[in-house]
């Protein structure tokens, strides 16, 4: 007996077709479509001369890209310590808690060579014998009591340095090596707000509580 083959509808044998076609499995790329960009890479730096860190920093007489921050284990930032440092550059220091040694960041322009790094005293004491010595990019100095390692970086220096008896080495120069640019959690809490604190209102103790509020001048008989 002979039996007749059922014939599918064309809506529904369409999609076996494509189906059965060669349609590539969920996931594969399509070949026609063009390989994708690769990730770009980071870009530039903020300028230092725009935003909240610029403001701040004019406000105080600095200029934004000689402002540095850095850290060291049990030191806290002194924040009446900030302030300029010579003509615009910027000084901090931060204070240890326990023992009260002094840390101090100070950047400003300049360079520092072989030739010039003995001619320049460490810290702010001049007239003493300064010895220099290479530590990897940076160059660790000592006189009058202090030493501190100094990082030349383009146009600027940035120093680090403390009493020789109350901060040791490896912490100045850990110290050091840390001291960059802050992010904007960092200069909200190193540089003060350009925004001027709300006036208190003043009270007046000989204003009474009565009337137009005007001062009682009133004189008793007699004078």
């Amino acid at each position: 007996m002979i039996r007749h083959a059922r014939v599918l509808p064309v809506l529904v044998l369409a999609p076996l077709l494509l189906t059965a076609c060669g349609s590539e499995k969920a996931g594969d790329p399509d070949p026609s479509a063009s390989a994708p960009a690769p990730a770009s890479a980071a870009g530039p730096a903020a300028d230092p001369g725009t935003g909240e860190l610029a403001s701040r920093a004019q406000a105080m007489g600095v200029a934004p890209e000689l402002v540095y921050v850095t850290e060291a284990p049990g030191f806290t930032l002194a924040q009446q310590s900030v302030g300029v440092l010579g003509d615009d550059g910027f000084s901090a220091t931060w204070v240890d808690g326990e023992t009260n040694a002094l840390l101090r960041l100070a950047v400003d322009r300049g360079t520092i060579t072989a030739d010039t790094c003995p001619e320049q005293p460490v810290g702010d004491v001049s007239g003493e014998h300064t010895t220099c010595e290479r530590d990897g990019s940076a160059w660790y100095r000592t006189g009058a009591g202090r030493h501190e390692y100094a990082l030349p970086e383009e146009g600027h220096v940035v120093r680090v340095s403390a009493e020789t008896d109350a901060v040791p080495r490896d912490v100045l120069r850990a110290a050091a090596l840390d001291a960059h640019r802050p992010d904007a959690a960092e200069t909200d809490a190193l540089l003060p707000s350009v925004e001027p604190a709300p006036a208190t209102p003043v009270e007046r103790g000989d204003l009474p509580p009565y009337g137009d509020g005007a001062p009682d001048n009133h004189v008793d008989v007699g004078g």
